[in-house]
C-alpha cells in the first residue's frame, strides 16, 4: 500500500495547492467592491494554476497504471511498483507540470494589454487572459493547445488504457467477492478522474465568453473538484464509512419526526 498512499499524499497536496492558488483571491473579490489584480500577481496565478493542475493530470495517469499493476500483476506488485519507479513516476509529473508551466508562463511575460482589463472570471487563467492582449498570441495559443493535448488528452488517454485492462482483468474474475474487492480498489480513483477532466473539460473546451455556465463549470473546477477528492478517498475507510452512515440516519430520523410534527 506504500506507493498507493505516497499517491495519495500527492495528489493532497496539489489539490491543496491548486485551491490555495484560487480560492483567497477569488474570496476577496466576493467581498470587497474593488476587483483588481496586478499584472504580475495574474500571471503568478497563471503560471501556478498550469503547475498544479498539470502536476494532477499526470499523477492521475500514474496512480491509475499502479491500479492497473496491482490489479493485473498482483503477485508481482512490489516488484514492479518498486520505490525507485514510483518515486521517479512523481517527480517525473512534477517536472512535466512545471516545465509545462514555465513555457506557457515565458511567453505570456511578454503579451502587450489593452486598455480593457477585465476577465470574465473569477481567477487568472491563459485562455481568460489572452483575449486582452493587443499583441500576436499566435505562439501563446499554439502552446496552450500544445499543453492541453499533451497533459489533458495524453494523461487522459493513458488513463483510458489502464481501465480497459483493469476492467476486462476484473470480468475475467469468477468470483463475486474477488470481482468487487477488485473493482473497490479503483472505484474512487475512478470518480476522481471523471470529475477532474470532465470538470476541466467543460472548463476549456466551452468557448471563453464569461457566461454564467462559464463561471459556474470554472468554480466547480477549481473548487469544488479538489474539496471533495480527499473525501472519495476517505469513503474506502470503515470508520468513515461508519461515521457519514450514522449521520445519515440521525439527519432521516430527524426529517421524519418534522414531517410527524407538521402532520399533527
Amino acid at each position: 500500500h506504500t506507493p498507493m498512499y505516497f499517491f495519495l499524499s500527492h495528489l493532497s497536496f496539489l489539490d491543496l495547492c491548486f485551491s490555495s492558488v484560487t480560492v483567497p483571491k477569488m474570496l476577496e473579490n466576493f467581498l470587497s467592491q474593488r476587483k483588481t489584480i496586478s499584472v504580475r500577481c495574474c500571471l503568478a496565478q497563471v503560471f501556478f494554476v498550469v503547475l498544479t493542475a498539470g502536476t494532477e493530470a499526470c499523477l492521475l495517469s500514474v496512480m491509475a497504471y499502479d491500479r492497473y499493476a496491482a490489479i493485473y500483476h498482483p503477485l508481482l506488485y512490489g516488484q514492479i511498483m518498486s520505490k525507485q519507479l514510483y518515486m521517479q513516476l512523481v517527480w517525473g509529473s512534477w517536472g512535466l507540470g512545471f516545465l509545462d508551466s514555465f513555457i506557457n508562463i515565458l511567453l505570456a511575460m511578454h503579451l502587450v494589454f489593452c486598455d480593457a482589463h477585465i476577465i470574465h472570471h473569477f481567477s487568472c487563467e491563459k485562455p481568460s487572459i489572452l483575449p486582452l492582449s493587443c499583441s500576436d498570441v499566435s505562439r501563446n495559443i499554439i502552446v496552450l493547445l500544445c499543453s492541453i493535448i499533451l497533459h489533458g488528452l495524453g494523461s487522459f488517454l493513458l488513463v483510458s488504457l489502464s481501465y480497459a485492462r483493469i476492467i476486462s482483468t476484473i470480468l475475467s474474475i469468477s468470483s463475486t467477492t474477488g470481482r468487487s474487492k477488485a473493482f473497490s480498489t479503483c472505484s474512487s480513483h475512478l470518480i476522481a478522474v471523471t470529475l477532474y477532466y470532465g470538470s476541466a473539460a467543460l472548463r476549456y473546451l466551452m468557448p471563453n465568453s464569461g457566461s454564467l455556465v462559464e463561471l459556474i463549470f470554472s468554480v466547480q473546477y477549481s473548487v469544488i473538484t479538489p474539496m471533495l477528492n480527499p473525501l472519495i478517498y476517505s469513503l474506502k475507510n470503515k470508520e468513515v464509512k461508519a461515521g457519514v452512515r450514522r449521520t445519515l440516519e440521525k439527519y432521516l430520523q430527524q426529517i421524519k419526526c418534522c414531517n410527524k410534527d407538521r402532520r399533527s
